[in-house]
């Protein structure tokens, strides 16, 4: 419960910030979009050639060689969306959260301008989140534990990257190494887990799928039923979007005291402690 009060009030500061720049949801919305492109061209191709599955031990090299260069290709891709669309809006939280009043066109303005650093950063998260899906695939159960605890080390290590990359400009591997000195700076060896944006917009879906059973329980209707999980994606889609924006406030926050020290305008320096302190 302490976990959720402390998410609630950073989630709070962040809304507060997104209130006066509510363009900055264009932005997630755009990345959805065009992640959702990139998955329909590398999907159909993939459907019609049948090879989805990881191919086994004794494949042909030539049919490992074309299914990992696929696969990386598309976690480059998806990655990249993903990366160049946060950056926008980290940019233009910076620019709120030092009493600036940002625009969207400022967010992909200075997005593109970093576009090389985001590139070399997009080429060593997918590395990162193409190795952890080898182990995966080939260790199975196994390599779901081992991916589990690497990756909760590397979103430790490269939570401040982003902001580092879109406010200080430097490349992807000092941004890492940088990431790492603020953390240990600030909060010392201690991790970072005290708030879940993602275990408050999982409580904000349960009415939804509370409506959806109480319309198919008490109605016949296919049509309403219809409806009610119409509304009820659209209901998703809005949160989504609100949680990808807020994130990216939030990390933008923690960047901005980590590196300066002082606490950005709208946020309260016990929550941004507590956001970090050891669980």
């Amino acid at each position: 419960m302490g976990k959720f009060s402390n998410t609630w009030s950073l989630m709070g500061a962040s809304w507060e910030v997104l209130k006066k720049d509510k363009e900055l949801l264009v932005f997630p919305l755009i990345s959805g979009i065009c992640s959702l492109l990139v998955l329909a061209s590398f999907a159909a191709p993939i459907f019609i050639s049948g090879e989805w599955q990881p191919p086994a031990e004794s494949a042909p090299l030539s049919e490992k060689v074309n299914y990992y260069s696929l696969l990386f290709l598309f976690y480059f891709c998806m990655y990249f969306v993903a990366i160049f669309f946060n950056s926008a809006v980290v940019a233009c939280a910076a620019i709120r959260l030092k009493g600036g009043d940002p625009t969207v066109k400022d967010g992909l303005r200075a997005a593109s301008a970093r576009l090389p650093l985001i590139m070399g950063w997009t080429l060593v998260a997918a590395t990162v989140g193409f190795i952890f899906r080898i182990i995966e695939d080939r260790f199975e159960k196994v390599g779901q534990i081992i991916v589990g605890l690497l990756g909760m080390a590397w979103s430790v290590t490269s939570f401040l990257v982003i902001p580092l990359l879109v406010v200080e400009q430097i490349g992807p591997i000092a941004a890492l190494k940088e990431s790492t000195r603020l953390l240990k700076k600030t909060w010392g060896e201690q991790l970072i887990g005290n708030f879940s944006f993602g275990l408050v917009f999982f409580v904000l879906t349960i009415p939804a799928f509370l409506l959806v059973a109480v319309v198919a329980i008490l109605t016949a209707s296919k049509f309403a039923i219809f409806v009610v999980a119409g509304l009820m994606a659209i209901y998703f889609i809005g949160l989504a979007l609100v949680q990808s924006a807020l994130q990216a406030i939030f990390q933008t926050a923690i960047f901005l005291y980590a590196r300066d020290n002082q606490v950005p305008h709208g946020f309260e320096v016990e929550m941004l402690r507590e956001a970090m302190r050891q669980k």
